[in-house]
């Protein structure tokens, strides 16, 4: 079964593309025929001569970003954007959601749905569409929200998974916090899950992990990208009879995204290195899924500065808030191994019910898959993608920052001008307050 990818914006079209980049590199890698063939019918489609085309769908409001990918796949001489599978105009959002929601996205409607359309009939069996957006600017955020409402009025029974990269707290835009709120209010209503990478997460990865001096956009994105890809390639799961997974998206939302309250899911990975020390270290799964486990118990994203203090509470009273205890309370977790001896590796550490809220049994909130092919060059990797209350704190200052600022009526005329009323803001933050309470009394 194929995924629909549709890149939304400047950042979605730039992580879409790295996402591709290492997908192809990886299915091509060595002898891995039934890997490489899983992979390439769920990502590409092969023309006449052999070449492999992205399921991808690319919209922007400026052309350059979009050149920009289609040129680099071609270039990359393994695969290529479709010649028409494209749409851009001369002038963007003005990073303000209301004019890529309420003008861009219905001014360009038939477009964009004939563009995903192509897509959908060119696959043999739909997995699923995934949306890769920011939720800072106005194009990736408002269009991208717009365009996820057409799809869910279109492919009504289809998966739906939205990526959203999630803005620098110090700020790239002065009104990001709106655009985060009305995003994530929305896609609430639409998407089945919605996978969330923090810019401020990944530039940590590059700096520290990754030992990268000047960290460029490309550097976040290949963070991005590797993680992603670490859980959309070809894996066994526990009832697949040694065939790979025919379904990730619906798996995927299966197995994190039981109740409607809950949608939000993090991801961490482990190892994370230059490839110049690839050659020189070696790693046991004991060892990862020792650290892993422990980086999801105290809600860190690195294997460096794990707090290995914070440990599971004991007893019937397990109520948490937001500034309470720093253990970080999961509803469903999926672990994704991949690489040498991935059957010897034991996982019955994320098996234990004292990780999990008191109303789900353990058997069904913990899903694991494998694969025995190495990714992206690591002998061994593992990846854990979770619905747990790690993003419960970067939400809730989020929108405390957005209601500050719109206490005070600040920028408010900037949306309303585009047709989003102050009620529109309002039902948006009752919205996500309602989210940031289900997580925090999570138990």
């Amino acid at each position: 079964m194929s995924i629909v990818t549709v890149q939304l914006g400047q950042c979605g079209n730039q992580v879409g593309h790295e996402l591709f980049d290492i997908i192809c590199s990886d299915a091509q890698e060595g002898q891995r025929k039934v890997y490489s063939t899983a992979s390439c019918e769920r990502f590409f489609h092969q023309t006449t001569h052999g070449d492999l085309v992205a399921r991808a769908v690319l919209i922007d409001m400026e052309p350059k970003v979009i050149n920009q990918s289609i040129s680099r796949a071609a270039k990359s001489g393994r695969w290529r954007y479709g010649e028409s599978s494209h749409f851009s105009q001369k002038q963007g959002s003005g990073n303000n959601w209301a004019n890529g929601y309420c003008v861009h996205g219905p001014r360009h409607r038939a477009v964009v749905e004939e563009l995903v359309r192509r897509e959908v009939e060119r696959c043999d069996r739909l997995a699923g569409l995934m949306a890769i957006m920011s939720v800072a600017g106005g194009t990736g955020s408002g269009v991208g929200t717009y365009a996820t409402q057409c799809l869910r009025d279109i492919y009504p029974k289809s998966f739906i998974l939205n990526h959203l990269t999630w803005p620098y707290g110090t700020g790239e835009v002065i009104v990001q916090n709106y655009n985060s709120v009305l995003t994530l209010a929305h896609l609430y209503q639409l998407s089945d899950a919605i996978l969330v990478h923090e810019n401020d997460t990944v530039h940590r990865i590059c700096s520290q992990l990754l030992n990268i001096k000047h960290i460029s956009f490309g550097d976040v994105n290949g963070v991005i990208a590797h993680q992603l890809g670490s859980i959309l390639q070809p894996a066994l799961t526990a009832d697949s009879h040694g065939v790979y997974s025919r379904n990730p998206l619906g798996e995927l939302v299966s197995a994190l995204t039981c109740h409607p309250e809950y949608k939000l899911l993090s991801v961490c990975t482990i190892p994370q290195m230059p490839s110049s020390s690839m050659a020189y270290s070696t790693f046991s799964w004991p060892s990862l899924l020792k650290h892993l486990r422990q980086m999801l118990i105290s809600n860190t994203k690195m294997e460096e500065g794990i707090d290995w203090q914070v440990r599971p509470p004991a007893g019937p009273e397990r109520t948490r808030t937001i500034t309470g205890p720093s253990f970080n309370t999961s509803l469903a977790n999926l672990l994704i191994l991949r690489g040498k001896e991935v059957y010897s590796a034991e996982t019955g550490g994320f098996e234990d019910p004292a990780l999990y809220t008191s109303w789900l049994s353990s058997e069904e909130a913990f899903n694991l898959w494998k694969s025995p092919v190495p990714f992206n060059k690591y002998e061994k990797c593992a990846t854990l993608v979770s619905n747990s209350q790690a993003l419960l704190r970067p939400l809730d200052n989020m929108v405390g920052k957005a209601w500050n600022m719109f206490a005070s009526r600040a920028y408010i005329h900037q949306y309303v001008k585009f047709g989003i009323s102050e009620e529109d803001f309002l039902d948006s933050f009752t919205s996500l307050e309602q989210v940031i309470s289900s997580y925090s009394q999570l138990s």
